[in-house]
């Protein structure tokens, strides 16, 4: 036991004005497949009615809420509090990343100085989220990837119900597949999923399978079209970019009369 690797501890800081309460089951479900939310911390002004849906939810998910009263108008407290509080707990050295739920530039600077020590950032935010924060971030996840009708690696069958507006087509994602697979060295063009997958993500920090409407990397590839897969001997999946030849007799018998 004492060998294991410790669980990265992570603080959850989640801006209540810039994220919906409907992703909060599948947010924690995201944030465990990195590690640990030891803090979980939301920001906002819930003495109205604005913010009851974040309100009915955070027992449930042992959120902490941090009041904070909107005194004058333009001015926002909430973000104010969330960046001290970001601070305060960076400089306990006691956690190994940060998550940042908003959809909000202002939070670019924050990332920015949390990478500066060595510490990850993982944003959490809507495909509106200016690039600049998206960057600034390890990793990136768009909210809309969790809401409940977005799909997931562990149902397969079931369809995307999210509005189109929110998804891409899975062939917008093949240029950056193919960018993938020819910085990697190969076998003959072969290789491994897996490879690809960590590829993709330091290519684009907001790269995400489900943005393009597939809750697993084989089942976008598959979709993309100019791809090509099969299993080793040890059935791991491999990929490659389909010939120049084969893929100029696909095209010449779509085209062929029947």
């Amino acid at each position: 036991m004492a060998n294991e690797p410790r669980t990265p501890r992570l603080a959850v800081l989640i801006d209540a004005d810039n994220a919906s309460s409907r992703i909060a089951p599948r947010l924690f479900e995201e944030i465990a497949k990195i590690g640990e939310a030891s803090v979980r911390r939301i920001y906002g002004d819930f003495s109205g009615t604005r913010l009851k849906s974040w309100a009915d939810v955070l027992a449930t998910h042992a959120i902490k809420a941090h009041q904070n009263f909107a005194y004058t108008s333009g001015k926002n407290a909430s973000d104010i509090a969330l960046v001290i509080d970001a601070m305060d707990l960076l400089h306990t050295g006691r956690f190994d990343g940060f998550c940042l739920v908003s959809s909000d530039s202002d939070f670019t600077g924050l990332a920015s100085r949390i990478r500066e020590q060595g510490i990850d950032v993982y944003g959490f935010g809507e495909q509106k989220t200016p690039e600049s924060f998206r960057q600034a971030c390890r990793r990136f996840i768009y909210t809309e990837n969790l809401l409940p009708e977005a799909p997931t690696s562990d149902e397969p069958g079931r369809q995307d119900a999210r509005p189109a507006s929110v998804k891409k087509s899975p062939t917008a994602a093949a240029p950056l597949i193919r960018t993938a697979i020819s910085q990697l060295d190969d076998e003959g063009g072969w290789v491994p999923l897996g490879r690809v997958g960590q590829r993709l993500a330091a290519l684009a920090s907001d790269f995400d399978p489900r943005t393009y409407g597939h809750g697993k990397l084989s089942d976008l590839v598959e979709r993309a079209g100019g791809f090509e897969s099969r299993r080793t001997e040890t059935g791991h999946l491999q990929i490659r970019v389909v010939p120049s030849g084969k893929a100029s007799q696909a095209k010449a018998k779509q085209a062929k009369p029947a």
